[in-house]
């Protein structure tokens, strides 16, 4: 029969302190994505190209993000929670390869 110190330590939520004091922000409004058996290697950088129709874009990478595929599979399913939730208050986001 388990005592109360044991229920109590069964019931105890693990509590996450977010330490931000070393983050950096950046923006990034191109993602590209690798993998391996082993990583999911996310880069992200910033499309310098200002002129529509030009043949060759300038993107300047700036991050690059390595996941294990666990953690990958859990940032998927997080990206695509907030991105359901919204939708579903701004209305749904089109994209050029939706069109294709």
């Amino acid at each position: 029969m388990a005592d109360a110190s044991d229920k109590k330590t069964e019931n105890t939520a693990t509590k996450i302190r977010w330490d931000d004091s070393n983050m950096r922000s950046t923006y990034a409004n191109v993602c590209n994505v690798a993998s391996t058996r082993e990583e999911v290697t996310l880069l992200f950088g910033t499309n310098q190209t200002w002129h529509t129709g030009q043949k060759e874009l300038t993107v300047d990478l700036s991050d690059r993000i390595i996941l294990n595929p666990y953690a990958a599979k859990r940032l998927s399913l997080l990206l695509n929670n907030v991105i359901t939730e919204y939708e579903s208050r701004f209305g749904e986001i089109g994209l050029d390869a939706d069109k294709k």
